[in-house]
């Protein structure tokens, strides 16, 4: 649970709803270290994703950088980077008695919007992210290795500009934007299916909210609304492998979809025969 200084510095409010003494102010970022830290090497995964909110702090990705873990941060439109991979005419430098000298040239810094929207159409690829129920998911990416810049000085190190660009139900285009430390190499259906996980915890919380009564506690204390939201997710966890297997086989006679042979219906020819079905059963609970 994330809590604000104003809670942190109650230690009478903090008592009373159970908070521990232990605990203190972590900003979102420190957080996820710290989960990453404690959570990360049992827990196998192959990239770090996050909504601008986590990309647009410099120090973040550095030290995701540190850790060697691999990222796609979304950024927003108005991060300032340099194209890495723009061609520049040389510089020419003229002085007194010198004569002229040619010296190494590099790309002025753009905010990103700016830069992709004067990329040619050639610079565009265009792929199918995943199958969705309307159809296909369609759109168009471009990668390009960029150096980024923050409070006025480079960030240091090189990053991946990973834009992926949608048509909207109104005809616009929509734009999201990601830094990534990956290897330039990294195919971008790999970038996009990654890019699309981020939004796809979006969308796992959000049926959390609307079928598992995750935004629903009513608790007022620490222990307690860490139990309600352990059962809402694992709630939303068992509806979700619910549904991929109803979707891998239709359900037979008074059975659970997918549940193999228990409860499919059996052959026309099979003789069938009920004994005592029509006998009452006592009720063991009842009797208990």
């Amino acid at each position: 649970m994330y809590l604000s200084r104003e809670w942190i510095a109650d230690k009478e409010r903090r008592k009373k709803r159970g908070v521990p003494a232990e605990t203190e102010h972590r900003t979102r970022h420190e957080r996820a270290l710290e989960m990453l830290a404690g959570r990360g090497k049992p827990v196998p995964h192959a990239w770090v994703a996050g909504d601008d909110e986590m990309g647009r702090v410099t120090w973040f990705r550095r030290e995701l950088q540190a850790r060697k873990e691999q990222y796609p941060l979304a950024v927003p439109g108005n991060t300032t980077v340099r194209d890495s991979e723009a061609a520049v005419p040389p510089q020419v430098v003229t002085g007194p008695g010198r004569g002229d000298r040619k010296g190494p040239r590099k790309a002025a810094f753009q905010q990103v919007h700016a830069r992709c929207e004067a990329l040619p159409a050639s610079a565009w690829t265009g792929l199918v992210i995943r199958e969705a129920e309307k159809g296909p998911l369609e759109a168009e990416v471009v990668a390009r290795r960029v150096e980024s810049k923050i409070d006025r000085r480079a960030v240091g190190f090189e990053e991946v500009l990973f834009v992926l660009r949608q048509r909207t139900a109104g005809g616009d285009r929509k734009y999201d934007y990601h830094l990534s430390n990956a290897s330039r190499k990294t195919a971008p259906a790999e970038f996009a299916r990654v890019a699309n996980a981020e939004h796809r915890i979006e969308q796992c919380l959000q049926r959390g909210k609307s079928e598992a009564g995750l935004a629903d506690s009513q608790t007022r204390r620490w222990e307690w609304w860490y139990h309600h939201r352990t059962l809402s997710l694992l709630a939303v966890w068992f509806l979700v492998r619910e549904t991929r297997r109803g979707k891998k086989c239709g359900a037979g006679v008074d059975g659970a979809a997918g549940a193999g042979r228990v409860g499919a219906d059996p052959a026309p020819d099979l003789p069938m025969r009920y004994a005592g079905a029509d006998r009452p059963k006592a009720d063991r609970a009842v009797a208990a």
